[in-house]
């Protein structure tokens, strides 16, 4: 990465930049603030319209994890800000017809956790698959009753279907080649896809084939709700789901009646469509679930890569039109 030193050289670096950064994105910023020192990190909370005019005077970027940017916030900016860093992958939580109309580029980062997240599905799966946490419980309990292992298919006879075939999805599916039977892959877009992994044309044919569903989708409008009871019905009786992309891909009542019935044999989730997950879902009292604060994208290496990734790819846009880590989701026109 380069290095603020190196940033300074740029055009128009002779100004001393402003970012303001969403209060609790990262910790306590210090090594951040520390890493950046000639630009100044404006910490502040972004979920009070009437008080974005004040916390982005003279500012010209913002910097986001997961708090909401509507196009009342947007709005509300003051007229110096130039570019929006999404320090994540989802853009979802941001109103990107209103950054566009107002100007403003919006860039995120899609590579920064790659691997962490594919680790965490196929943590998650074999967990779910291997019976991992009613089995810690039954020997909790003091080895009463027999323990639940049915039904438990042999993981080099697995098939594992991944719905999404992008960056992590790849990723995923390499991690689990030689770990289990067969992959299968199902993306409309036809990306390239990993040595002895199968690409699948049609979705329903991909459900009916695998005894674990894995989902590597962006959230947007096309698939919102997407695994509903007809997606569900279309899944083995007995498959798992995973889900580590975005709650609002799963229709959460739907799943429930899935579960309940037995139809579908477990689910391993790191997300919801609300967050923290409500304590009156009844996703909690749902049979053979395994749940994670969405934290599927964590290390101490994936923390930092998002930190510093997402500031310096702000600050290299103001410089200089131009970004070294992400992804330009709108090329606004400030």
């Amino acid at each position: 990465m380069r290095t603020e030193q190196e940033f300074a050289s740029a055009p128009g670096a002779q100004d001393r930049l402003v970012i303001v950064v969403a209060d609790g994105s990262f910790g306590d910023g210090k090594r951040l603030v520390e890493h950046f020192d000639g630009v100044e990190l404006r910490f502040g909370d972004l979920s009070d319209v009437g008080a974005l005019a004040d916390l982005t005077a003279g500012a010209s970027a913002v910097v986001v994890t997961l708090q909401p940017l509507r196009a009342a916030h947007i709005a509300a900016f003051a007229p110096s800000v130039r570019v929006i860093g999404r320090a994540g992958v989802g853009v979802d939580t941001i109103d990107l017809e209103a950054a566009e109309a107002a100007g403003i580029t919006v860039v995120n980062q899609p590579g920064y956790g790659t691997r962490e997240v594919a680790s965490h599905a196929v943590a998650l799966l074999l967990a779910l698959q291997r019976r991992l946490c009613g089995l810690d419980d039954y020997v909790r309990r003091g080895w009463s009753g027999p323990p639940v292992l049915a039904p438990m298919k042999p993981l080099d006879e697995l098939v594992v279907g991944l719905v999404g075939g992008g960056r992590i999805g790849r990723a995923t599916a390499e991690m689990l080649r030689g770990l289990v039977g067969t992959i299968l892959v199902y993306d409309p877009a036809s990306p390239a896809v990993p040595d002895d992994v199968e690409p699948v044309l049609d979705l329903k044919n991909l459900l009916g084939r695998s005894d674990v569903v894995s989902l590597h989708l962006p959230l947007t409008p096309q698939t919102t709700g997407m695994v509903d009871g007809a997606f569900l019905a279309m899944m083995s009786p007995g498959a798992l789901l995973v889900n580590v992309s975005r709650g609002g891909l799963v229709d959460e009542d739907a799943l429930v009646a899935a579960l309940d019935s037995g139809h579908i044999g477990g689910a391993a989730l790191d997300v919801f469509p609300i967050e923290p997950l409500p304590q009156t879902s009844p996703l909690l009292k749902a049979k053979n679930t395994l749940f994670t604060p969405h934290c599927a994208s964590y290390s101490e290496r994936s923390v930092w890569r998002l930190a510093s990734w997402t500031v310096a790819d702000t600050i290299a846009w103001l410089r200089s039109d131009t970004i070294e880590f992400g992804n330009i989701v709108v090329r606004g026109a400030r």
